[in-house]
């Protein structure tokens, strides 16, 4: 009776997190899609709707420019800062980089929007694509440093002394001996990173005007009518297509690299 009940309920569970995604394969192929689970017609109507939006589209784009400019940032970054941290003996490092990854999750991006329009405002980065990047960026790098830091522990300093011997500079040791061990976590941290950057729309919506400059949760968010009635044929057509790019991205990443949260090598 209990592993009846057991799997009775990751059966139920299961079937919970299953039927959005039955939603968003089928939704978009049904000419009058619903909340609801059911069969499609198979017709490719609700996507020449979605075509004759002038944004749709385009504001792909707008999310590949936003998302692979942070991603660079945040993993070249990262992998700086969490190399000089675990090489280099600074006082109370430990305690600051705990506190950047303590005030990072205390602090969010809704707290400190206020601030963070002003300071954007005060350099002319609004309505600029290059002020969301720059926010995005320094909002995700304590999270990025933290798990980057424990691949950079678990890389034998002796494969750097070695490089050393051989009159090979600091840069020449992270680039051509560090991070090819630690491709795992670069990996992690740059996907990680993009899909927090894809999947955003608050920091996108409070500093972009110009609607060709939108990314695609924004432009989302216009296929609601004042009175908030959701246009379902254009949100079921754009949600597969808005989501398709990070799952092949998830899957040729994990295939080629690996996904781990975690540094380790037999020295």
């Amino acid at each position: 009776m209990g592993r009846l009940a057991i799997t009775a309920f990751v059966a139920a569970a299961i079937a919970f997190w299953a039927l959005p995604m039955l939603w968003l394969v089928t939704a978009p192929f049904n000419s009058h899609p619903g909340l609801d689970v059911s069969w499609p017609d198979w017709t490719l109507e609700n996507f020449r709707k979605l075509s004759e939006n002038p944004y749709a589209f385009s504001s792909l784009k707008n999310s590949v420019y936003l998302a692979v400019g942070t991603m660079l940032g945040v993993t070249v970054m990262a992998a700086l800062a969490a190399y000089s941290l675990s090489r280099v003996r600074i006082p109370g490092r430990n305690t600051i980089l705990y506190g950047l990854l303590l005030l990072s999750s205390i602090v969010t991006g809704t707290a400190a929007m206020v601030p963070i329009f002003q300071l954007m405002f005060a350099l002319n980065l609004v309505d600029d694509r290059s002020g969301v990047i720059l926010v995005l960026t320094g909002g995700l790098l304590p999270a990025a440093i933290f798990i980057l830091k424990d691949f950079m522990d678990a890389t034998p300093k002796s494969y750097e002394e070695s490089a050393r011997v051989f009159g090979a500079t600091p840069l020449q040791v992270l680039r051509h001996v560090v991070l090819p061990i630690v491709r795992p976590g670069l990996a992690t941290i740059a996907v990680w990173a993009l899909v927090n950057v894809w999947s955003d729309f608050l920091t996108s919506y409070i500093l972009l005007r110009d609607p060709t400059k939108l990314p695609a949760g924004v432009v989302m968010y216009t296929f609601y009518s004042e009175g908030g009635q959701a246009n379902l044929p254009l949100i079921s057509a754009f949600s597969l297509v808005y989501a398709l790019p990070v799952v092949a991205l998830y899957l040729f990443v994990n295939r080629r690299y690996g996904f781990r949260f975690h540094g380790g090598i037999k020295s």
